[in-house]
Formats: structure tokens, C-alpha cells, sequence
């Protein structure tokens, strides 16, 4: 055998930054604080971005809880096998659902059956598009289980078998579901109490009111001869709101014609 031959072809190791494991060991848990179960192939690109900024102080602080499940643990075999050639042909691999089942079933353990209190999310391009109002709905949730997907997905009755809601964050495709897994969590944390601060913010974002965000403006008053609207440091919160609700709808009439639609429609009810 050539040297050429033994180069190994195992997976390759994931390093991720931010100290991640640090964040989820020996952290305090605050009664009641929302968790986020993670059945992954990939532990170890967690908490990832999580672990930063606002999300990971609440992480720090036990306002929420992150934890990953190793799909691998549950794989058949001595090699942990967990994916197969998809049954009527094809190309790539498809998760197995008896590999799968297991994980899930570790992960609902001591979690409610109502996927009300705790739903079950496949992150998945073809699923429905990740919207604020979806985040709010699993804010209010106890916590959430989310299956990240590798090669071309899952076996379908697994989906079934355990009413698992498919989300997407777009019409393209990734190579697994840990970054969209991420960001619906992200997505998700930021609105739970407590975690932003200021909980206004939440209320004048973007998608909050089905409309785009309005444009903001900050020090120096002018830079590159450009000067902040003199609406906005007039001090008359009247003329101010109105000013940010026309920009709104402009920004969104030019840039999401789907949402302003909608908006009109919901104005008309």
C-alpha cells in the first residue's frame, strides 16, 4: 500500500471558536429557563455564535439552555453507521430512522408531549420559511428540540412518527442544519425576557408589525455631507413615529412586495 492509500478519510474534526463547551458545562439553570435540544452529527460546532454577545450572557447566566445530543452515539454497528442509500435509488445518503428515533427519544425525555409547550423542528430547505412570528411562538414554548439534517435528509416516516415541523431559512441549501439551527435560535432566545435589556427594541424591529424596519441614524449629525433627517432630532415624538412608519412602508413596498401585500390584506380585515 502506498502512502498515497493510507491517508485517512474519516471525517474531518470541527474546532469551534468562542470556547463553546465552556458555556455549557456548570452553568447555573434558573427554574423555568427555555432549552434548546440539539440532535446533531456536529456537538461541537455548539454554542458557536450562541456563546457571544447578548445570547451567550444569558447562556452564561442560566437564562436559557443549550443541549447537544450526539447522533453519532446512537448509530448502528461498530463504525456508529447513521445514514443509507436512499431506497428506490439516487444519489447521496439518507439519515436512518431507527438511528434518528433513538436520539429523539433521548431528547424528549422529561419534556412535554404537547408540541405546543415543546416542539420538534427538522431544519430542512424545504420547510416553511423561519418568520418572527414563528420565533415568538417558540419563545412561549418551554423549549424546543431541533434535528440537524446531513446529506440528502432524513427518512420520512421518522418525521411523521414524531410530528417533527420542518423550518427553512430561505430557498438554498447548506451542507447540514447546524447553522440554520443557530440562527433559529437565535432568533428565538433574543425574545425571551429579560435577554435584549431593553424589550421596546423587539417591538420596533423589523417583522415585528409585518412591516421592514424603518432607517437608522446616529452621531456625527453630518458625515460625508450627509445629514441626519431633521425630523428626527426635532424632538416632536409625533412627527418622529409618523416619519418612521412612512419609511417603513416605503422600504417595505420597494423591497418586500410579498410583505406589503400581505400587510394591506391584513389592514383591510
Amino acid at each position: 500500500m502506498t502512502e498515497q492509500n493510507k491517508k485517512s478519510h474519516g471525517r474531518l474534526a470541527i474546532s469551534a471558536t468562542l470556547q463553546p463547551r465552556e458555556l455549557m458545562q456548570d452553568r447555573p439553570q434558573l427554574q423555568g429557563s427555555w432549552t434548546a435540544k440539539i440532535v446533531t452529527l456536529f456537538p461541537e460546532a455548539f454554542p458557536g455564535v450562541l456563546g457571544a454577545s447578548l445570547t451567550g450572557k444569558a447562556l452564561k447566566d442560566g437564562v436559557w439552555r443549550l443541549d447537544t445530543i450526539d447522533l453519532r452515539r446512537f448509530g448502528e454497528g461498530k463504525h456508529r453507521n447513521v445514514d443509507d442509500t436512499p431506497s428506490g435509488g439516487g444519489a447521496g445518503m439518507v439519515l436512518r430512522a431507527d438511528v434518528v428515533s433513538r436520539a429523539l427519544d433521548d431528547a424528549r425525555r422529561g419534556t412535554p408531549m404537547n408540541r405546543g409547550k415543546w416542539p420538534v423542528v427538522f431544519m430542512s430547505p424545504r420547510g416553511k420559511p423561519l418568520t418572527q412570528e414563528m420565533a415568538q411562538r417558540y419563545s412561549e414554548a418551554e423549549g424546543m428540540t431541533i434535528l440537524c439534517g446531513r446529506f440528502e435528509g432524513v427518512d420520512e416516516r421518522v418525521l411523521e412518527e414524531y410530528e417533527i415541523e420542518e423550518v427553512s431559512l430561505g430557498d438554498f441549501v447548506l451542507t447540514g442544519g447546524e447553522i440554520p439551527a443557530q440562527a433559529l435560535i437565535d432568533a428565538t432566545v433574543r425574545l425571551l425576557p429579560g435577554v435584549l435589556g431593553n424589550e421596546a427594541s423587539t417591538e420596533e424591529e423589523s417583522h415585528s408589525n409585518g412591516l421592514l424596519e424603518h432607517p437608522q441614524y446616529t452621531r456625527p449629525a453630518e458625515w460625508r455631507d450627509r445629514k441626519i433627517p431633521d425630523v428626527l432630532t426635532s424632538g416632536h415624538h409625533g412627527k418622529i413615529a409618523e416619519w418612521r412608519r412612512e419609511q417603513s412602508e416605503k422600504v417595505t413596498q420597494a423591497r418586500r412586495p410579498d410583505l406589503w401585500e400581505k400587510h394591506l390584506d391584513n389592514e383591510a380585515d
